[in-house]
């Protein structure tokens, strides 16, 4: 079985949020919530500073920690290798948000349940793209096999940067071609 996973082209993302408010509609999310984020990093000293993007969700990992300590089975690996979540046997003891190590599950509180990224596996489904692949302007967002993103892409990425936790721990399918200065430590989180 393939793995499916995301692919992120940092290098030409302007940041407009494009993809965050596409997901936010499409998942009718309260305020506050969000199953993709945009965050903006910098790194350098003035006046040498070099800022960066980085658009987030669920990483659909080989080895979900949400997975493994969800009590109830809610949180699952599905048939396509992506990680699902099943609302209906949720109990909203947020476990599964504590063990993702990338903040991933959000508890809805109106719900009492958790929600986040499905990888919008209805339309997929249908055939279609992930909505937050066709909000983005730049066409920096693809969804698909790991494999064939690396092949059309480029063998030179990356599923690690200093501003993720160590992706040993539970092997994210992401793949991202970032900037040079996103591979740097001393970074600063942006508030925009």
């Amino acid at each position: 079985m393939s793995t499916l996973g995301f692919y992120y082209d940092q290098t030409i993302c302007t940041g407009c949020r494009a993809c965050q408010v596409a997901c936010k509609d499409k998942n009718d999310l309260e305020v506050g919530t969000l199953f993709r984020r945009v965050r903006t990093f910098e790194v350098g000293t003035f006046p040498k500073t070099k800022a960066y993007h980085y658009s987030s969700t669920c990483n659909h990992c080989s080895n979900p920690a949400c997975v493994g300590q969800c009590p109830t089975g809610a949180m699952y690996v599905a048939e396509d290798g992506t990680v699902q979540h099943n609302v209906e046997e949720c109990i909203g003891c947020q476990t599964c948000a504590t063990a993702c190590p990338y903040g991933v599950p959000q508890y809805i509180e109106a719900e009492g349940v958790i929600g986040k990224c499905d990888s919008c596996k209805a339309l997929r489904d249908a055939g279609l793209n992930t909505v937050c692949v066709d909000a983005c302007p730049m066409r920096c967002i693809e969804f698909g096999d790991l494999e064939e993103l690396k092949a059309k892409h480029g063998e030179d990425l990356v599923s690690e940067l200093p501003i993720l936790p160590a992706s040993s721990e539970t092997q994210p399918s992401i793949l991202v071609d970032c900037k040079a200065c996103a591979l740097e430590s001393g970074f600063r989180e942006k508030e925009v």
